[in-house]
């Protein structure tokens, strides 16, 4: 497969007529990245759920890249950054680091996000952006019983951070 070419790829509010993309993209990337979580919701219900609620009531963001399509998701709730998802082959290229972006642009008074303890790769592209783990959980608060992670972005650590770094 050819690689992934990012510099072509659009960030964009997604539409009506993506959410298929982007319940394709999250099915698959839960898949990848998750795959001893048990789903509480069938691949039906996630993408009802997705076309009914998330496109059109959430603040949901698409990467879509020519040719192939919704590749990324990320939906906002204020300030909280609520799904990230990229489909496998794009992971690792650049896309999360621009929805991240986006992110902290949306909610520049800083940003906080769940995600499972299991899930150690999420940790570290989370905090490689500025993110601070601040409250571990046994999972009884989420529909997967899944023990989580709940992480906090303030723009002074940003500031912070890149004050400490020599340039």
């Amino acid at each position: 497969m050819p690689e992934p070419a990012t510099g072509d790829v659009v960030i964009r509010r997604a539409e009506a007529a993506d959410a298929p993309g982007v319940a394709d993209v999250w099915l698959r990337s839960f898949t990848a990245a998750l795959p001893t979580v048990v789903r509480p919701r069938s691949d039906d219900e996630v993408r009802d759920y997705i076309r009914d609620v998330v496109v059109p009531l959430r603040e949901t963001w698409v990467a879509d890249a020519p040719g192939a399509g919704v590749v990324g998701m990320m939906v906002l709730n204020g300030a909280q950054l609520s799904q990230l998802y990229l489909a496998p082959e794009w992971r690792g290229h650049g896309l999360g680091d621009r929805f991240v972006q986006l992110a902290k642009e949306r909610s520049p008074g800083g940003l906080t996000l769940w995600t499972f303890q299991i899930n150690e790769p999420a940790h570290r592209f989370y905090e490689r952006h500025g993110f601070v783990a601040v409250e571990r959980t046994d999972g009884s608060g989420n529909e997967e019983h899944e023990p989580d992670v709940r992480y906090e972005w303030h723009p002074r650590q940003d500031r912070t951070d890149r004050e400490a770094t020599p340039s």
